[in-house]
């Protein structure tokens, strides 16, 4: 009996002494938490996609707080909440936040099956991370979509599948919320989040093919060779070239499509414009025949008032007449 009272009494005083030891650890060595943490984190959509660039929703709260703290959340955007959720935020931590524009993902690739036939036939891991890591695909592009639907895995929001017909990615503005995953997702670096534009209306290059024109040519009938064409017919010089590959400035780009009108290959692409207006039937070809017709055209004389016809008379004949009257 002496024996079990002995055990406890010896467990009890450990299981106190410890956790004497415990509470002076813990008051000791205590972290204060921002009661503001919890605040943003709720306020934030959840998402834990990462598009801003931090680990998860938290680790956003996190710079949020610190950002304030420092005066300035500039550079901290939520791409899935977007502007409302920015201003609520912004309104918690009493702070202003600047208008950032909305972006969209983009597909810079226009090899379709048709324009980009498919020169080899690829037997593995159905991934684009594989088979780019084999080389050029299925096909002669080493830069284009491989259409393995990495993108699409990738994206948490559905706004993006491939299409069966053409083999490439198509992004639904829609559900897209720029978060930027189906970016990271991509081996080849040809989805890039573009700013949305005034009314959903965009100008881009729709490649991302670095070779020469002949060799891209050669491999997709729609990529772009480099021409430089755009880049000229540019007043606003939004258009550059380097490494054989054209690209516009979405910031300096003022949407008036001549770049489009110019590239011979078509692989300037512009979203969601109105349709243009037809042209006359007339070409300018007839156009300058009318033209030159109507210069050679011969001018009718103008209407003259009739004349009277007069003779002249000879003074002799004259007085001889008036001779053979007497």
């Amino acid at each position: 009996m002496n024996f079990l009272l002995s055990a406890v009494l010896v467990l009890g005083a450990i299981a106190l002494i410890a956790s004497v030891i415990l509470y002076v650890c813990s008051k000791k060595f205590a972290v204060e938490e921002d009661p503001r943490l919890a605040i943003v984190n709720e306020a934030l959509p959840g998402a834990n996609c990462g598009g801003c660039g931090f680990p998860g929703c938290s680790g956003m709260a996190d710079a949020l707080v610190k950002g304030a703290d420092a005066g300035s959340l500039e550079g901290l955007n939520c791409p899935v909440g977007g502007p409302d959720v920015m201003a609520k935020v912004a309104d918690l931590l009493g702070m202003a936040i600047a208008n950032t524009e909305p972006k969209v993902a983009v597909v810079r690739c226009n090899g379709t099956c048709e324009l980009r036939p498919r020169t080899a036939q690829y037997d593995g891991l159905r991934t684009c991370t594989a088979m780019n890591a084999t080389g050029a695909g299925e096909t002669g592009c080493g830069y284009g979509c491989l259409g393995c639907g990495d993108c699409v895995a990738a994206c948490q929001f559905d706004a993006i599948h491939m299409n069966a017909e053409t083999g490439l990615p198509e992004v639904d503005e829609e559900k897209c919320t720029s978060c930027g995953a189906c970016v990271k997702a991509c081996p080849r670096h040809i989805i890039e989040l573009r700013k949305r534009g005034p009314k959903s209306r965009r100008v881009y290059v729709r490649c991302v093919n670095k070779d020469k024109g002949a060799a891209a040519m050669k491999a997709c009938k729609a990529a772009c060779i480099g021409c430089g064409k755009c880049a000229k017919e540019c007043k606003f010089e939004a258009i550059t070239i380097d490494a054989n590959l054209s690209y516009i400035d979405p910031e300096k780009c003022r949407l008036c499509r001549k770049c489009e009108a110019v590239c011979p290959t078509n692989a300037i692409i512009a979203v969601n414009f109105p349709p243009k207006k037809e042209k006359p039937a007339e070409t300018a070809t007839e156009k300058k025949a009318l033209v030159e017709k109507a210069e050679v055209k011969p001018q009718q004389p103008t209407p003259q008032a009739p004349q009277t016809e007069t003779k002249s008379i000879d003074p002799e004949t004259k007085i001889q007449g008036k001779e053979e009257q007497v």
